[in-house]
């Protein structure tokens, strides 16, 4: 995950001391915010004439197109557009250059990008924009898994209360970019707070359920129900290589992979039909608590003797509540 340096943040220094800082520490984006303010293109100038770096242009305002002709003279490599301040559908010329997004506060739904498929990334603000150093809201954990579910071709970015402990679950989520303003410059040097934003020894606010697939997002399979043909057709929709499976209390049983599924074969390689769907079930599945603190779950996954991919998540009841997956920490972080 790319970390955008939110440079307005630092009321300290000029901004030619904050951009030969972000550039020797090698920050991936400069994030830029635009309240309206059209002399903000002075400062791009500058930054251009200091470093490479891309910029992360976010803009507020009710008038978009005043802006296009100081995008053509300054182009910059990201661009987006606060949603709620638009009083009409966005139209960006073709000729503006970089990739484009629309930005959403948390009360707003993902869904509104249907009428800005077209564009490259959202960006989810997740404490009130403009005001550096507020507390992400967890609700917007789940709005990025639904946003990827319905796009999933394209990237989210967020913005607001992005500390270590929150970036290392957007990391998990798949994020593409955050936003780091107060916690980046407020530390005691930027090349430790990027060192804290992309380590997974971290302290913990959020629980499990937090950010977790909760029930609804998850595949799970009734014992009363298990048949083949359901096993099978849950593990495909869910799109996890696995299944969980519960009694009518909602209690975990266990789980059934592709792989019991192929071991179940090849022991009835003969007669399929001799298949008892229950032989499949890997009832001691490795399982964490909703209530565990994203430090111990990390610690409890660090015991294990071999790497988990996903982990089901039950509460003191042992009822099932949901999954956490690992793929996008496998893919791009571990």
């Amino acid at each position: 995950m790319k970390i955008s340096a939110s440079i307005y943040s630092d009321k300290k220094r000029s901004l030619d001391e904050i951009i030969d800082d972000l550039q020797n520490h090698q920050v991936d984006l400069i994030h830029v915010d635009c309240n309206d303010d059209l002399s903000v293109f002075e400062d791009i100038q500058r930054i251009r004439q200091r470093t490479n770096t891309p910029i992360d242009l976010h803009i507020i305002t009710e008038e978009p197109e005043k802006y296009f002709d100081a995008l053509r003279d300054n182009p910059v490599e990201f661009v987006t557009f606060q949603y709620e301040n638009l009083v009409s559908k966005l139209v960006i010329p073709q000729d503006i250059s970089g990739h484009k997004g629309i930005a959403i506060i948390t009360p707003t739904p993902v869904d509104v990008f249907n009428e800005y498929s077209h564009f490259d990334f959202i960006l989810i603000m997740a404490t009130v924009p403009g005001q550096s150093g507020g507390r992400f809201d967890e609700v917007n954990f789940r709005k990025i898994r639904d946003f990827m579910r319905m796009f999933p071709t394209k990237r989210v970015h967020v913005d607001g209360g992005v500390n270590a402990e929150v970036s290392f679950i957007l990391r998990n989520l798949g994020v593409y970019s955050s936003v780091s303003g107060s916690y980046l410059f407020n530390a005691t040097s930027i090349g430790e707070a990027l060192m804290n934003l992309t380590q997974r020894d971290i302290h913990s606010q959020y629980k499990v359920r937090d950010f977790m697939r909760t029930r609804d997002e998850s595949p799970i399979v009734k014992l009363e129900q298990l048949t083949m043909q359901r096993i099978l057709e849950t593990i495909e929709h869910g799109e996890l290589g696995f299944c969980m499976v519960e009694n009518a209390d909602e209690e975990l049983i266990g789980i059934i992979s592709n792989a019991d599924v192929r071991k179940g074969l090849l022991k009835h390689i003969d007669d399929f039909n001799q298949l008892e769907p229950v032989e499949i079930i890997n009832r001691h599945p490795v399982t964490a608590q909703d209530e565990m603190s994203v430090k111990d779950m990390l610690s409890f996954i660090r015991r294990q003797s071999f790497p988990l991919s996903y982990l089901p998540i039950i509460d003191s009841e042992h009822k099932a509540r949901g999954i956490v997956t690992f793929v996008n920490l496998i893919k791009g972080e571990l």
